[in-house]
């Protein structure tokens, strides 16, 4: 069940939806399902030339191998054809035990091509931070964006009960508390608590 604007205004007048935000009129910014969040003003790139691949067994590609970049406001961030960055939303928010909230681009700047998120649309119940945004530029033309401009928007829904282990209490919850966008922290899943090398010999590798 989604909240309409009614129902995402009294959570946040009852507390259970908590947005920290630098905006006095939050309510300004909900709409009939839905909420807009702002973009914010740190971006992190991937620098291209210092490893020729991701890979989750050497954290080190990923989790080291990023060009943090802020803007300052009223300045823009260009956004090459192509190019994947990640941003961050202005706002903070906390979600209570027994919400979901999902994460949707804008239609205004999916039709300039900009998608702010590539998978991670999900946010879990009992998380608190900010919204990391994987943004990325499908159209052949540089897209300029700025701090403050409404990013993308979050649609809560109603769980049937609350979660038994929501985020806080996760003991994986690499990103609870997020401020700046946040890398990718693959490495810590226990799937990869092990090198391909302490596999046993008689294990099957599935490469997909």
């Amino acid at each position: 069940m989604i909240l309409s604007d009614r129902d995402i205004k009294q959570s946040i007048t009852d507390g259970r939806i908590i947005v920290e935000s630098n905006q006095k009129e939050l309510f300004r910014y909900i709409h009939a399902s839905s909420m807009d969040f702002r973009l914010g003003n740190t971006f992190k790139l991937y620098e291209h030339s210092k490893f020729a691949v991701l890979d989750p067994m050497n954290p080190e590609s990923f989790a080291g191998n990023m060009r943090t970049i802020t803007v300052a406001d009223g300045d823009s961030f260009i956004v090459q054809p192509g190019e994947f960055v990640l941003g961050v939303t202005q706002e903070k928010i906390t979600l209570p035990d027994d919400l979901v909230a999902r994460v949707e681009g804008r239609s205004s700047l999916g039709r300039l091509g900009i998608i702010v998120h590539s998978t991670a649309g999900f946010v879990d119940p009992g998380f608190s931070g900010t919204i990391t945004l994987e943004i990325s530029n499908l159209n052949r033309l540089p897209v300029a964006l700025y701090p403050g401009m409404r990013v993308c928007q979050l649609a809560f829904e109603k769980m049937t009960s609350a979660a038994d282990t929501p985020y806080h209490s996760k003991p994986f919850s690499k990103y609870q508390g997020q401020v700046l966008p946040e890398e990718s922290r693959l490495s810590i899943d226990p799937e990869f608590a092990k090198t391909a090398k302490e596999l046993p010999l008689n294990q099957e590798v599935v490469v997909g």
